[in-house]
């Protein structure tokens, strides 16, 4: 009985120890296979994240910073959302590329049927010659306002002498930037034009007295001033000549001037098909493009007293840079930006056009010189609008070679392809950019956007605090009056290159609306039924008029007899 009682125990025994065994080994292999799925879950997420990689973004892009050595860092990220890589949507892109009232208007400068030709005016002693100042656009102001000083003092004019000598060091004469066989004959009817001075007998050459008008010289004080010394020594040579004649004259003169510009003034065949070509080098590329006209050198931050974020190094490179110029007042950079002096940094209008609609397809051709920072400052623009183009990258260097060493050609080829773009923008107002303006309004009101700067700044100012939405449509609502549409300035207001109100007329067809009522030349229909409820349209007008009237270019310390020295930084 014991036995058989001993063998089950040990058979009870041997079977649990048997079940433990199984167990072992079953917890085993499950342990065992514990790292294997482990490494398989590891290498999913890997794939994954490798995918997830090299997936272009949703459609978003993060604006970037300057921090190369605090050279011109502004802080411009919104922490809690990204700027939006599209522009606006399919139903507002034909707007954006368009001026919406250009249809009611056309240029109309020719002459009045009283308007007396030179055969019958000109005196035949009467020789006027002038030399021009700054660059190729300020030069050219100074070129449209002799014709019309010549037609005023009954003279001959002589063919105009460029400036050789200022900052610009360019040695170009008028023959080389312009048609000059085309310049005198397109203006046969108006003044007589020669291209040196004749001999006065005996083989002796006219003498000219050399003499200098004060700046906004009225027709009456070339009267006073100039005629009796003309008809005395028979020619006189006005120096320095740029905005030396009234912004605002009779309406005939200001016609004159518009023939003067937009027709007599023509680029030599050889600029002009380099920079034609440049503009079908931009159409093969993309429908539609932008040009802005980038003003960001060194000299031109440091002339205009503005501060832009890049520490104690941009002080002292800028402060060193402004020791040139020692009449020039000490800067109050706040005062400045806060009246809308300070040109915009190229990633402020990257973000000013995609605020107003232009996606990161669109194509940009950027006219520049040195930029203050590089290509660091650079980038974010970059970033924003990747199709980004230049003379440089566009032309081949065999091709650019006849123009490098002369700024006023290099100059011409960028004013070329401004003018001809379906949207020109600008971060400055100096004279390309008034000369461009007043160009593309007289050619049918082109869209030309002109940074509404005193009011953007208090968004750029607050950008960190507020969302995207919040920022474009501040920008959309701050830039109505300044993109170039027909009825944003008042006739007469601001300078006449820039707002040739005289040269632009009604078109006689559409004069008169459906109902009867006939539209002034600065207004439209639509503007006509919100002058009374949009207040913040008429404070826009009247920004624009005292943004216009002023050189802005000029900080605002800058003393009367400091004014000359905008000619370093006017084109």
């Amino acid at each position: 009985m014991s036995i058989t009682i001993g063998i089950g125990l040990e058979t009870k025994r041997k079977k649990q120890k048997d079940n433990w065994n199984i167990i072992r080994i079953i917890l085993r292999r499950r342990y065992l296979h514990r790292p294997l799925i482990s490494a398989v879950s590891a290498s999913i997420l890997l794939l994954f994240t490798a995918i997830s990689l090299f997936l272009p973004s949703p459609s978003l892009l993060r604006p970037l910073h300057l921090h190369k050595n605090d050279q011109v860092r502004l802080n411009s990220n919104w922490h809690h959302e990204w700027v939006p890589v599209s522009g606006c949507s399919s139903s507002c892109v034909r707007h954006i590329w368009t001026s919406m009232h250009s249809h009611l208007f056309s240029a109309c400068s020719n002459a009045h049927l009283n308007f007396t030709k030179a055969n019958v005016k000109t005196h035949p002693d009467r020789y006027l010659l002038i030399t021009t100042s700054g660059g190729l656009n300020q030069q050219r102001t100074g070129i449209i306002d002799a014709v019309v000083a010549a037609y005023l003092l009954n003279a001959t004019l002589v063919l105009p002498q460029l400036d050789h000598t200022s900052f610009w060091k360019d040695t170009s004469n008028f023959s080389q930037i312009f048609d000059a066989d085309w310049f005198i004959s397109f203006l046969h009817n108006d003044i007589k034009i020669i291209k040196h001075l004749p001999n006065m007998g005996e083989d002796k050459l006219v003498m000219p007295y050399t003499l200098r008008v004060p700046r906004k010289c009225t027709p009456q004080c070339y009267q006073d001033r100039v005629l009796p010394v003309l008809i005395k020594k028979r020619a006189v040579r006005l120096t320095k000549f740029d905005y030396r004649l009234s912004n605002k004259l009779d309406e005939d003169l200001q016609k004159l001037r518009c023939r003067v510009n937009y027709h007599a003034l023509k680029f030599t065949d050889y600029i002009q098909v380099m920079g034609k070509l440049l503009v079908e080098r931009m159409r093969m590329k993309s429908k539609h493009f932008i040009a802005l006209h980038l003003r960001f050198e060194p000299d031109m931050l440091a002339f205009s007293g503005c501060y832009y974020g890049g520490g104690e190094k941009e002080r002292i490179e800028l402060g060193e840079i402004r020791k040139r110029w020692k009449k020039l007042r000490a800067s109050n950079p706040e005062k400045v930006r806060r009246h809308g002096r300070c040109p915009l940094t190229p990633e402020e209008v990257g973000l000013m056009l995609r605020a107003l609609g232009f996606g990161s397809e669109v194509h940009l051709y950027v006219a520049s010189g040195e930029i203050y920072g590089g290509e660091e400052t650079l980038a974010p623009l970059r970033a924003l609008f990747p199709n980004f183009h230049s003379k440089e990258t566009l032309a081949t260097k065999e091709e650019l070679t006849p123009f490098l060493s002369f700024s006023s050609r290099m100059a011409a080829l960028d004013f070329i392809v401004c003018g001809d773009s379906d949207v020109f923008v600008t971060n400055n107002n100096g004279n390309m950019a008034k000369i461009l303006a007043g160009t593309r309004r007289y050619m049918g009101h082109k869209p030309t956007i002109r940074p509404n700067a005193k009011k953007l700044n208090r968004l750029l100012m607050n950008k960190n605090n507020i969302t995207w939405q919040e920022f474009a449509s501040g920008v959309t609502s701050f830039q109505v009056g300044f993109m170039g549409e027909p009825n944003e300035l008042r006739p007469g207001s601001g300078e006449f290159h820039e707002n040739p109100s005289s040269c632009i007329c009604q078109n006689s067809e559409l004069k008169t609306l459906s109902l009867g009522i006939s539209i002034p030349q600065n207004q439209t229909p639509e503007n006509m039924n919100n002058n009374n409820n949009n207040k913040d349209i008429d404070e826009q007008q009247f920004s624009e008029e005292e943004w216009s009237t002023t050189d802005s270019s000029l900080p605002l310390q800058m003393r009367t007899d400091q004014a000359e020295l905008q000619e370093l930084f006017s084109d």
